[in-house]
């Protein structure tokens, strides 16, 4: 994901340190929470988040060396599409930062990163490629760590509805299921640390293409339809409101929860748009480019991502 400020005229300096103090917290806290994944994935026991990781590691550095497979995945996928981003903004000369890494004691132990944009898009087409070059080459490297970690998995009757969270298949997921459990069910397949990093990762480009606002699926639309975007990024946010509602009083309260949380920071903070005013057709190769990741959204989305078993 990115984000833009507009209006400023002087370049300031990055401040490395920053960058790379929060890639290392982020690193350490999602190396806690996979080597919580990793010792319960050893041990067939569903997972169950709390915050005992970050106690036990000042008693045994060495748990640490357990949560290196998830935390290394997840943060080589969440760079690759912020790489994404930030490389195509520099080919086109746009002022960006390197990505921010958030960490937090999280389920997943981050709660993402961004770029910043400090200097004005005002080409359709760059706003496009800037958007779309993301999540194709985070999608592009998650699909091998998927595909690796799916592999290492293994077959757990029930362990998916064990917990006290539920988690969700994406398509791609339960394609790749289909072809290395082929007839066991989703809930009994436990997945390996790396394949839930790599569902992080899905799950993390999902969200990133929702077509709103600021979002990159809101930067691919606008480069589309324009000022139009403006109009179906709040009716978007409205389909997220009911679909939080539908969940929160019929099926799951965690997801529905969730999804009303997500429309309301969006709606609030993500909905603004800076216009482009650029005529110039956004060409057939886009298009198709286009069309590739509105199929990515199809492969990654997950309506009920996590939510609470049912008692």
């Amino acid at each position: 994901m990115y984000t833009a400020r507009y209006g400023e005229h002087v370049r300031p300096r990055h401040r490395y340190w920053l960058h790379g103090l929060l890639l290392l917290l982020t690193l350490f806290t999602t190396t806690v929470v996979g080597a919580g994944l990793a010792e319960r994935f050893t041990h067939d026991l569903p997972f169950d988040f709390d915050l005992e990781g970050f106690l036990r590691v000042w008693h045994d550095p060495a748990y640490l060396l357990l949560g290196l497979p998830f935390s290394l995945t997840l943060l080589a996928v969440l760079m690759a599409h912020e790489m994404g981003h930030y490389i195509t903004a520099r080919y086109y000369h746009v002022d960006a930062t390197l990505p921010f890494f958030i960490p937090a004691p999280t389920l997943i132990g981050t709660l993402g990163a961004f770029i910043r944009i400090r200097s004005a898009i005002l080409s359709k087409r760059i706003l496009f490629d800037i958007g779309i070059n993301g999540p194709l080459a985070g999608f592009a490297l998650l699909v091998w760590p998927l595909a690796a970690g799916l592999s290492l998995s293994k077959v757990v009757p029930g362990i998916g509805t064990q917990g006290d969270l539920v988690f969700g298949t994406p398509l791609i997921l339960r394609l790749f299921e289909w072809v290395l459990f082929p007839g066991v069910p989703a809930r009994d397949i436990y997945l390996h640390p790396v394949a839930r990093a790599a569902w992080v990762g899905l799950l993390a480009t999902a969200l990133n293409l929702l077509p709103i606002g600021q979002l990159d699926g809101g930067h691919v639309l606008y480069a589309f339809l324009g000022e139009r975007t403006r109009r179906l990024s709040r009716i978007f946010i409205g389909v997220l409101v009911a679909l939080g509602c539908y969940q929160l009083f019929t099926t799951s309260y965690t997801t529905g929860y969730s999804w009303l949380v997500w429309a309301a920071l969006l709606f609030f903070f993500g909905m603004r748009h800076p216009a482009i005013f650029d005529p110039a057709p956004i060409g057939r190769t886009r298009t198709w480019f286009g069309i590739a990741a509105l199929l990515i959204f199809i492969l990654s989305f997950t309506v009920s991502p996590i939510r609470t078993a049912s008692p």
